[in-house]
């Protein structure tokens, strides 16, 4: 993204700006700050464009992207900086502090990742800032045009992910772990406490209980459609019906209503009705009208078994 960006945006530098925590990430599994600003600066050693920098850290107090970039123009108002980000950061920008002054302050260029695109275009932030939203062809003018502007980059897809890597790398430790000391595996079986702990095989999986929910509000044509293989933001995506936008609105109201109490979700596109997306973590929900659902076809976007690179390209 680096690469690209200073390619296509003809920007001078590309700096990190390694977080000394990111306030919508658990401490647990980080690796110490220290570290992964050792390991920045190692990869991009060979890369003349690319500084690797600690200024969060020295700023002191606030973690907010809204103050670093507030900052950063104050101190150095002859510089022009554009904001990167990928469309995965785009799809939850409305969960950061203060998101909207991110637009106010600086340009912001937009890059794509697998399977986001369609998310991070229909969300809060793109729809609110959608008129200052520039073509591709105009990104190299963008570092010189006054906020708020941005641009979405439908590139080439990488697929790697720093959460996945994580868990991973966490995955491998336990194993490790409990290989050493096997009685550990053996806890659940002897502690009837942990036993007791166990859900119950009767529970309905979150996609039955948004299902049985849908289904108990008359929603029209339920539709389940597998994403493994396709993307990593869920396991299904579940596509349904209202008649009319008062409808539409009920069932997201009774799915709220259903979920909270049991996980975070997040409710967007309640106002209008037209089109509401539920994220409830593993199970993505789109709720229609009839019309909007014909108009963009989620169904046959999402139900061909491509994989997200080869999506991509076509």
């Amino acid at each position: 993204m680096s690469l690209l960006a200073l390619r296509r945006l003809a920007l001078d530098e590309v700096w990190w700006l390694v977080s000394p925590q990111n306030p919508l990430k658990v401490v647990a599994g980080m690796a110490p700050f220290t570290d992964r600003l050792e390991r920045a600066r190692r990869f991009t050693a060979g890369y003349r464009r690319i500084a690797v920098s600690d200024i969060e850290s020295r700023l002191g107090g606030s973690y907010y992207t809204a103050d670093t970039l507030l900052t950063l123009r104050t101190r150095l108002p002859r510089r022009r900086f554009v904001w990167l980000m990928g469309a995965d950061n785009l799809v939850q920008l409305r969960r950061w502090e203060r998101w909207n002054e991110i637009f106010l302050t600086v340009p912001i260029a937009v890059f794509d990742r697998p399977s986001h695109a369609l998310r991070a275009l229909a969300g809060l932030p793109a729809r609110r800032f959608a008129r200052h939203r520039l073509p591709m062809s105009a990104a190299r003018r963008l570092a010189e045009m006054k906020p708020p502007a941005w641009v979405f980059f439908h590139t080439g897809l990488d697929t790697s992910s720093a959460t996945r890597i994580r868990s991973e790398r966490r995955e491998m430790l336990s194993q490790t772990f409990t290989e050493h000391r096997p009685e550990l595996s053996t806890i659940a079986t002897l502690n009837p406490r942990a036993q007791r702990m166990q859900p119950l095989a009767a529970s309905p999986t979150l996609l039955e209980l948004i299902k049985r929910t849908l289904e108990d509000g008359k929603a029209e044509d339920i539709v389940t459609i597998e994403l493994a293989g396709k993307t990593t933001i869920a396991d299904q995506m579940v596509i349904a019906s209202g008649r009319s936008a008062r409808q539409v609105v009920a069932l997201a109201e009774r799915l709220d209503e259903v979920l909270s109490p049991r996980m975070r979700i997040s409710v967007e596109g309640k106002t209008q009705g037209d089109w509401v997306l539920i994220d409830a973590s593993d199970v993505i929900v789109h709720l229609f009208r009839p019309e909007t659902r014909v108009y963009y076809n989620l169904e046959k976007l999402w139900g061909e078994a491509l994989p997200d690179s080869e999506a991509a390209r076509q």
